[in-house]
């Protein structure tokens, strides 16, 4: 873990107490003796986290005049194995990946030199993609050189724990389905394709699709690893001060 968070929150943030989520946008907590309603970006159901007077951290929003001058960014969650903050900050994840690889803390990146956000390919968009520098090629299995293919990135953010398994997603997902089927095709033209699964809690020893939440997805997940699609799920270390990338946990047997 590096000495400062790759992610530092802003100065100002506030910590308050969760009282409502309306129309999964908004949230209400109090502070200070006072409601304020925060913007929260994430559309997933955050099961089990959103438990009346549970502390939430907000950053303050960097256009002042926004309708909603703080954004969620965690909950503090207690249970059986400790007291720690869940990052619901959806946006956290491409973030995070983007300090990572130039900080050379992607192992499963290395020889890559350049990152291109909101890549598109074809119809599609994706978080990221990855490029090698044609005159730095990477050494071949035979000691000689080789051109890296396009490394294709996507980000998801992973704030459920069951059974010490941390699990993606937590609510149904179409869109997500569709991402699966999108990184099989790009494998099948020849690319590299990853899941960057970031989770961002303390708990939960490895990573596996829920299952229970969406079969389908998880259906489409053991066909892509199946089919040469990668999947880095990464743990999140998040303080108050910031965000920082923990160790890598293992996928789950299926």
């Amino acid at each position: 873990m590096t000495a400062k968070p790759l992610i530092p929150f802003p100065q100002g943030c506030i910590t308050g107490a969760f009282v409502r989520r309306v129309k999964r946008f908004s949230v209400e907590i109090v502070h200070n003796g006072r409601s304020e309603w925060v913007h929260s970006n994430n559309s997933g159901s955050m099961m089990g986290l959103l438990r009346p007077g549970a502390p939430v951290l907000a950053s303050p929003a960097a256009n002042p005049d926004r309708k909603l001058r703080w954004t969620q960014e965690a909950v503090r969650m207690r249970d059986w194995s400790g007291d720690f903050w869940v990052g619901v900050n959806t946006a956290t994840p491409n973030r995070l990946l983007e300090a990572a690889f130039h900080a050379g803390l992607l192992p499963w990146a290395a020889g890559y030199t350049h990152l291109r956000r909101e890549a598109r390919f074809g119809e599609s968009r994706l978080d990221a993609c990855l490029t090698a520098d044609p005159q730095n090629p990477a050494q071949g299995d035979g000691g000689g050189e080789t051109t890296l293919p396009p490394l294709w990135v996507e980000c998801k953010n992973v704030t459920m724990v069951e059974d010490d398994v941390a699990c993606f997603p937590d609510a149904a997902t179409e869109r997500g389905q569709k991402h699966i089927r999108e990184m099989m095709g790009l494998v099948e033209q020849g690319f590299r394709a990853a899941f960057f699964y970031l989770v961002q809690r303390a708990d939960g020893s490895c990573f596996g699709p829920a299952d229970f939440i969406d079969p389908a997805y998880a259906d489409l997940f053991w066909q892509a690893l199946d089919a040469g699609v990668e999947v880095y799920p990464h743990r999140a270390v998040v303080t108050e001060q910031g965000i920082f990338l923990g160790e890598m946990l293992p996928v789950r047997a299926k």
